[in-house]
């Protein structure tokens, strides 16, 4: 099996295997629940999406919040990843496929210590899931029992890290938005779980190196992923609480603004909590939005979306373009034609993508509802949240019917382990020899 198809296979069984096990009844306080609605949570947890058609406090037992944790652990860190340390752990080597997999997603050059990669990985996602429940321990533990409160933050800290945005609170975190450790925790561990392993492994050498007085310069990737992290965290604050300054957030203190509008602004691309209430917020916030969650979180993290990087890219061709330079130049380093290709790619198809899903839902939802046309942005928001892994919604989830959950699991499916199998695909190279066919000029603009 190629390793494109092994990736997609292995989420797939996977989120079959939480399908049957959410289905359970030992999985839910009432009902079972149906196939397609196990099929939806399972599919949306190992996809670290957070989309519900059911309230994950109310609805499932501690079994069935077990399972859900594990789905979303699993497909935080990759379910490759998880098979590839299991074989480490019992001596065993890897294959091709699998160092094909863990190399393309989670490191921008190949490297040699694949194992030491993968240790690194895992040790600091529990070192860092370990230190976020202790602080929301010490928010929850006076609000609840103790182990009620143990569960609660390893859940929520776990669900923040893998940027899952799974909650056991039905409005999410919008009683909380005053909490400056609960804001600081959960903001803190998506911003880590989103800008990627590759970022957080070069400070792990780095932090090495220092210890032996060598200075090693930032690759070029890390410097794109923490600047165009800094600046859409940044911007969306801002732009969130100047539209909403006189709308949603109008009776808040300055510090409730604030910390809405930041934890917003983060939430939105990849993590799907929330402490401001969706639906009612202004179209061109919700617009906003819709952009931050289509870039999402950054390349080898938990997160989706077209990925920082490339919009960094998009950003770079552009400008470039517009200087009269045919090639591609960003922090004083060219891009080599291959990665502005697969930029351009991933951009296409995930416009694409979302096209799809948006049409398909307007055909399967638009006539179960008497609002029509009003729907628009709402299956927009929808579908974006959905291909780009995020979980936020204007509260249109739980009334789609059979047929617009599929579509829902297909985006959450695509936006997870689909791109990564397209962008190999585009990539590969080619077959025999190449040849060009005669120019001829085209008008364009």
């Amino acid at each position: 099996m190629r390793p494109g198809y092994l990736l997609i296979f292995s989420y797939c069984s996977v989120a079959l295997i939480g399908t049957i096990l959410l289905a359970l009844p030992a999985a839910s306080t009432s009902e079972p629940l149906s196939i397609i609605d196990s099929m939806f949570t399972a599919t949306s947890a190992i996809c670290v999406t957070g989309l519900i058609v059911v309230d994950t406090g109310t609805q499932f037992t501690v079994f069935g919040k077990w399972v859900i944790m594990a789905l979303i652990q699993l497909g935080g860190l990759g379910v490759m990843t998880f098979s590839v340390f299991l074989f480490l752990f019992l001596g065993r080597g890897m294959g091709t496929r699998q160092r094909w997999i863990i190399t393309e997603g989670f490191t921008p050059a190949p490297i040699r210590e694949i194992g030491s990669l993968i240790r690194s990985i895992f040790i600091f996602t529990a070192v860092a899931e370990i230190m976020g429940a202790g602080l929301l321990y010490l928010f929850w533990r006076g609000r609840m029992g103790a182990g009620d409160a143990v569960f609660t933050s390893l859940f929520h800290s776990i669900s923040a890290f893998c940027n899952a945005g799974f909650s056991f609170f039905a409005n999410s975190f919008i009683r909380y938005r005053g909490s400056a450790l609960l804001n600081v925790t959960i903001a803190s561990l998506i911003v880590i779980g989103g800008i990627g392993f590759p970022v957080i492994y070069e400070f792990i050498v780095r932090i090495r190196y220092w210890k032996r007085h060598k200075r090693v310069p930032l690759s070029l990737h890390t410097r794109m992923v923490l600047w165009t992290t800094l600046i859409l965290i940044v911007s969306g604050t801002v732009l969130i609480l100047t539209l909403e300054n006189d709308c949603q957030i109008a009776g808040m203190s300055v510090k409730e603004k604030v910390f809405a509008s930041l934890f917003q602004s983060i939430t939105a691309r990849t993590a799907g909590f929330n402490t401001l209430h969706i639906p009612v917020l202004g179209s061109a916030t919700l617009f906003i939005l819709v952009m931050l969650m289509f870039v999402g979180a950054s390349p080898g993290s938990c997160g989706g979306g077209i990925k920082t990087t490339s919009l960094s890219v998009m950003a770079a061709i552009v400008k470039n373009r517009i200087q009269g330079r045919k090639s591609i130049s960003i922090f004083h380093r060219t891009l080599p034609d291959e990665t502005v290709s697969r930029a351009l790619s991933i951009f296409i198809l995930a416009v694409l993508t979302v096209t799809a899903g948006l049409i398909a839902l307007l055909v399967t939802e638009i006539g179960s509802l008497s609002a029509g046309h009003g729907m628009f942005l709402a299956y927009l928001f929808e579908s974006v949240s959905a291909f780009a892994t995020v979980g936020l919604s204007m509260g249109v989830t739980s009334t789609l019917t059979a047929a617009g959950k599929v579509v829902i699991i297909v985006l959450m499916l695509l936006g997870r382990v689909g791109l990564l199998t397209v962008a190999y695909v585009v990539t590969r190279r080619a077959r025999g020899m190449e040849f060009r066919y005669a120019e001829e000029k085209v008008m364009i603009g």
